[in-house]
């Protein structure tokens, strides 16, 4: 997928449009191709870019950003329900329907009630407690955490009894807004605010096993999937998704279609995928995706790709960072 021909994106208060963008990515690949030393490459880039910072969290100090990480998991499944795997993802459900707001002109989500009224669709709490999406399981899954974080991860690879593995890709949501069981579990008291990363997050939950579903039910917002290739996960749009260097963004308050400058810190992951230290990073990024937890300007989500480092570095990644992008120099909307 590439950007429509009308697309913009507004950098203080000029609107790029999509030829401007084309063409600050051609500029940089340019310089990467003839690039014959760092100095001289930062020297070209300042010289022939606009750098602007991002705009960082309310409540951080010099636009910090918060920098999150996510990755492609490999879980075990079945097709078939048994007594070890009988928690379901689904795929799209035929009762889902989108539509235009007339009145906002957005895209919203629900389903068709007995009376031909347009309702929202049903929540995570109303689903796990019924059958109304019988008939669109995709593939069962042996525990609840790991159908739900598949779900904020929004791609991933099922392992089957005979060895073999295929992916599942996110199809699409149930209308609902995402809600934050960290968070939740901070403002209960429960966890500190950095204990709140995701193996805290399912520590607590394997812990207390009796608060499991209160807490899961406290996300209303359901992702449904379907089989994808072998190739790794793509983003929203619609590109294959690099370790490292692809991340998530909210799309409608930071611009895409440029390159980024990540700053921020990385872990040290030992055997036992426990971090060991943090080190310094910097590097180029590009905004290949977005995400329902990815809200607002202070938030950078960046794919660190799969297997034991990825599980774990993403897992921990709750860091302080900064975010730049640039925009070639010279355009005139005149």
């Amino acid at each position: 997928m590439e950007l429509p021909a009308n697309h913009s994106s507004t950098i203080n208060g000029i609107a790029y449009p999509r030829h401007w963008l084309v063409a600050s990515m051609d500029e940089f690949i340019t310089l990467l191709e003839h690039a014959t030393c760092s100095e001289q490459f930062s020297k070209d880039l300042v010289e022939r870019f606009e750098i602007y910072q991002a705009e960082g969290r309310r409540s951080g100090p010099g636009n910090t950003m918060l920098v999150t990480g996510y990755f492609e998991p490999q879980i075990p499944g079945s097709i078939k329900k048994t007594a070890q795997y009988r928690f379901p993802i689904y795929s799209l459900p035929s009762s889902l329907i989108t539509r235009e707001d007339t009145a906002t002109g957005k895209t919203v989500v629900g389903r068709v009630g007995r009376n031909g009224a347009f309702l929202p669709f049903w929540t995570r709490a109303e689903i796990a407690g019924s059958n109304v999406l019988a008939g669109s399981e995709l593939v069962y899954l042996n525990d609840p955490l790991s159908a739900f974080f598949l779900q904020i991860q929004g791609s991933g690879r099922i392992e089957f009894p005979d060895g073999s593995i295929r992916s599942v890709r996110f199809s699409g949501h149930n209308g609902h807004a995402y809600r934050s069981i960290g968070k939740l579990l901070v403002d209960e008291g429960k966890l500190e605010l950095r204990h709140s990363s995701t193996p805290h997050i399912k520590q607590y939950l394997l812990d207390h096993p009796a608060e499991q579903r209160r807490i899961l039910h406290h996300n209303p917002r359901v992702i449904f999937f379907e089989w994808g290739d072998e190739g790794p996960p793509k983003g929203n749009l619609g590109l294959p998704l690099t370790a490292g260097r692809s991340v998530a963004i909210d799309q409608s308050l930071l611009p895409n279609g440029v390159f980024y400058w990540l700053s921020s810190t990385l872990p040290i992951i030992d055997d036992n995928g426990k971090v060991v230290a943090w080190m310094p990073d910097s590097r180029f990024v590009l905004p290949q995706d977005s995400g329902s937890a990815i809200v607002g300007p202070g938030r950078v989500d960046l794919f660190m790709g799969s297997g034991h480092y990825a599980k774990h570095a993403a897992g921990s990644m709750r860091q302080p960072g900064k975010l730049y992008f640039f925009i070639k120099k010279g355009y005139s909307p005149n």
